[in-house]
């Protein structure tokens, strides 16, 4: 009889592990698709004015949130941020106005860097006749959104910053261009 509650226990709880699974949609993290990314609806703001951007035609946000050096790096930044996200949503500790964290703004950085590789070369090539953009300048904390603040989530972000940001909308052929 003990053997038989046990087993029966043990597919309750397996039962209900992959219910959990199901229902916070956590299969959806490991793909690319910034659906995921709206999971929860603190961050559809984000979504929403991301989607209006040019960045939407070209680049995800895993793209742009994560290392793209080693597939390794990837996943153990998207394992740190999710396991992150998921304490802060679930015990609603988050700001209104979400802002990056330090590790995850090098990550940004260093993916606007590796993709606009042409524009930043020219830049400082040509820092003495148009910027102060010098590579000391670089390393010592400017980052690209000091100057370009609306690339790619517009110059406000809150949770009531986009109207209708509670119902995300797909805007037809975003996604064509993505690689």
């Amino acid at each position: 009889m003990i053997k038989k509650i046990s087993i029966f226990v043990f597919i309750l709880a397996i039962g209900f592990f992959g219910y959990m699974i199901y229902i916070s949609k956590a299969l959806s993290y490991l793909s690319k698709d910034p659906k995921a990314c709206i999971n929860c609806h603190v961050m559809n703001t984000s979504y929403a004015t991301w989607q209006h951007s040019a960045h939407a035609r070209v680049t995800t946000c895993v793209d742009c949130h994560l290392p793209t050096d080693t597939f390794l790096n990837k996943y153990i930044a998207k394992t740190r941020d999710g396991w992150n996200h998921t304490v802060a949503f679930t015990t609603n500790t988050y700001p209104h106005a979400i802002k990056i964290s330090e590790d995850g703004a090098k990550r940004v950085q260093d993916n606007c860097i590796s993709c606009h590789t042409n524009t930043t070369s020219m830049i400082i090539s040509n820092a003495s006749k148009y910027h102060n953009f010098t590579s000391e300048y670089v390393q010592s904390g400017r980052k690209c959104w000091d100057c370009h603040k609306s690339v790619p989530h517009g110059k406000v972000r809150g949770l009531g910053t986009t109207p209708n940001n509670l119902g995300v909308k797909e805007v037809k052929g975003i996604y064509k261009n993505i690689k």
